[in-house]
């Protein structure tokens, strides 16, 4: 765009010599719906735009000189290499300086650049991004919201009037943009689904009070505000304007990176990062609100890109590039609210058959939530996923309450319309049969996945089995071989036999085909 239309200090900044340090010439500038980005090399400057959008308000230069060092202050927490000092763009008699002595007329975050390389969009786009590091970053996110404080004043932005005042605004503020990038029945299912979440779930959104999942978290958490850098995967960006976008339930951290990934068409990298940050936390109840932020993150992107539909500053070309994102965004938002129907998925099997292999290879195809025994006994136990299990929490009992608590949360995120792997040997027919009654009462479809393979490969198996959380080793497959009860009638039509020594994407592909013709 012309410099010609760009505010004072910015046009200023373009400049080379207006910077005490060397910069890399021509400057580039980035620009969002509330800030201009100037990339000079080895540092970046972030200024806020003069605007007031209701749920953002940087329209003084008060409040950007406060926003700035709250940003500061907030991302040094996560990112301290990176977010360096609030500079003032500042006045004299032969024009501005840079934290000069005249009177201020700007403020800049100052912040160590990085290459765009290190970008996890920039990863992503260019074909990058593995599951491998889908799992690291679910375990550093899980470790944030370890970290991340709660306290009385911060759980009550998890009433239900606080979340739903958030996304009311959010209907409110993009109603311009209905019969344009949204279209008016998205508009209004989207909305009806919402209305009904918060009049149905008030006992949920409470116990998320209870267990402390309103927390003071990321609040704009997706590809663009994470780097791999220096080895580490850094988060960063973090909100800094609207304490009602911060002190939120850690589901609406994890569903802007699901629903960032899934955006992009890939649900099997988005489900990699969602069943490692769930295993690690042993979250798997917040899969009763996370439909409703998956929805309201698409939504907020579809707003936030539609107000630079009405920015002076954004070029024509630009603007329709905006107004498909921003249609894409509303009709993904809307399909988040869709009803779906959700199935159990029983892994069968001795130790080392592959259960656990072949589940995440399933649940990375179909979107499906992995919930694996090991990790909910530990989780029980109270004991760290990678630590060894004492026998106590291999007792009878701990056993039995192991696989209760697994079939609890099958239902309930089957009953919520996500199809579920409960990853477990199911050896016993009691168990099995537990399972099946459970989902026949709740009208959900169970199917039974049974890995097989010869028992000296299960032993091999076992044997070069390291880094995983399972404590099983080859001396207990005696054991198992001799108390593992066979499929009754009624059972029987409910399993596919897998084996696991052969071709497992095609035997995957014909499983997945019985219930996603």
């Amino acid at each position: 765009m012309s410099q010609a239309r760009l505010p004072q200090a910015i046009a200023q900044m373009m400049q080379g010599d207006f910077y005490p340090h060397p910069v890399q010439e021509p400057i580039t500038l980035m620009q969002t719906h509330a800030s201009f980005l100037l990339l000079t090399g080895d540092y970046v400057y972030k200024v806020k735009k003069s605007v007031n959008f209701g749920f953002l308000d940087y329209s003084t230069l008060k409040k950007r000189h406060h926003f700035c060092s709250e940003e500061l202050r907030l991302n040094r927490q996560i990112a301290p290499q990176m977010y360096l000092e609030v500079v003032a763009v500042t006045k004299t008699d032969s024009g501005l300086e840079l934290n000069g002595e005249g009177e201020p007329i700007e403020y800049a975050l100052k912040m160590r650049q990085f290459p765009q390389e290190a970008l996890l969009i920039h990863q992503f786009e260019q074909g990058q991004l593995t599951q491998e590091q889908m799992a690291q970053l679910g375990q550093v996110v899980a470790e944030f919201h370890r970290q991340t404080p709660t306290s009385d004043s911060i759980r009550k932005f998890g009433e239900v009037a606080r979340i739903r005042e958030a996304i009311d605004n959010n209907y409110k503020q993009s109603q311009p943009y209905i019969d344009g990038p949204q279209t008016r029945q998205q508009f209004e299912e989207t909305k009806a689904y919402s209305d009904r979440f918060f009049a149905e779930r008030s006992a949920q959104f409470e116990q998320r009070m209870l267990t402390d999942k309103i927390r003071e978290c990321h609040g704009d958490l997706h590809l663009k505000n994470i780097a791999r850098w220096d080895n580490q995967i850094l988060l960063f960006d973090r909100i800094e304007f609207n304490e009602a976008f911060r002190f939120v339930d850690v589901m609406y951290d994890i569903g802007f990176v699901v629903m960032d990934i899934e955006a992009r068409g890939r649900q099997d990298l988005a489900n990699g990062f969602l069943n490692t940050y769930l295993e690690q936390t042993g979250d798997w109840q917040g899969l009763q609100v996370l439909r409703l932020y998956l929805s309201r993150q698409a939504y907020v992107r579809a707003k936030v890109t539609s107000l630079m539909l009405d920015d002076a500053n954004i070029a024509e070309d630009e603007k329709e590039g905006a107004w498909q994102t921003a249609r894409d965004y509303y009709h993904l938002a809307w399909q988040y609210t869709q009803p779906r129907q959700g199935r159990l998925i029983l892994m069968c099997g001795l130790s080392g058959s592959g259960k656990s292999t072949i589940a995440r290879q399933l649940a990375r195809a179909t979107g499906a939530i992995q919930i694996r025994s090991d990790a909910v006994r530990k989780h029980l136990a109270g004991i760290p996923l990678p630590s060894k299990g004492s026998d106590e929490i291999y007792s009878a009992e701990m056993t039995a309450q192991t696989y209760g608590r697994l079939l609890e949360l099958g239902i309930m995120g089957a009953s919520e319309g996500w199809t579920v792997i409960l990853d477990a040997k199911y050896d016993r027919q009691g168990l099995r049969e537990a399972a099946i009654a459970a989902a026949k009462d709740r009208g959900l479809t169970l199917q039974i996945l049974h890995c097989t393979a010869p028992i000296a490969i299960l032993r091999d198996r076992l044997n070069h089995r390291q880094g995983d959380i399972a404590d099983a080793t080859a001396d207990l497959l005696d054991t198992q071989q001799q108390t593992a009860e066979p499929f009754c009638e009624n059972e029987i039509p409910s399993v596919t036999s897998l084996d696991t020594t052969g071709d497992i994407e095609a035997q995957l592909k014909s499983f997945i085909s019985q219930f996603n013709p």
